[in-house]
């Protein structure tokens, strides 16, 4: 049973890898943007209680998974748990290519036209990735990676 944890920066590719593991290994998939904000304008994370009940319920009905995202205390929720860990160790510049390139996010957005509205926060957000010290930040992913102690790796390149 694989239970893996995807991570790294917005625009590393993720989504992308966790799908397709997802579908050649039939594993369940959870892309923690679903359950880690509210629906609310400007959007605001939801409790942390909330999406941690949201994770366990994940957990518990499938046997097999992958958990994606950029949110290391959500991601801590699921370590003693997860088997197994990808950390996506891109560049911010690759990031950035990566997310001016990327499709249209359909569960994320209601059309590629306000996908793309967005993309200028987005690549401000992807560059601070070095400087920033929360949850979402490089040494947040570093940690994350350094301390858990099942099988893992980096990835530096999408290739």
């Amino acid at each position: 049973m694989r239970k893996l944890l995807i991570f790294g920066n917005s625009g590393s590719g993720k989504s992308t890898l966790a799908k397709k593991v997802s579908e050649t290994e039939g594993l369940a998939h959870l892309d923690l943007d679903t359950l880690a904000w509210l629906k609310s304008d400007p959007p605001q994370r939801r409790a942390l209680q909330e999406s941690a009940s949201d994770i366990k319920e994940f957990m518990r009905l499938n046997s097999s998974w992958v958990i994606e995202g950029c949110y290391s205390d959500l991601l801590g929720l699921a370590t003693a748990e997860a088997n197994e860990m990808i950390f996506l160790n891109l560049t911010v510049e690759q990031c950035i290519e990566n997310a001016k390139s990327r499709p249209w996010e359909s569960h994320k957005y209601s059309s590629k036209e306000a996908q793309d509205k967005n993309l200028p926060m987005l690549i401000n957000w992807i560059s601070q990735y070095t400087q920033r010290s929360d949850t979402f930040s490089k040494q947040a992913h570093t940690d994350l990676y350094d301390n858990f102690s099942g099988k893992k790796l980096v990835y530096t390149s999408n290739r």
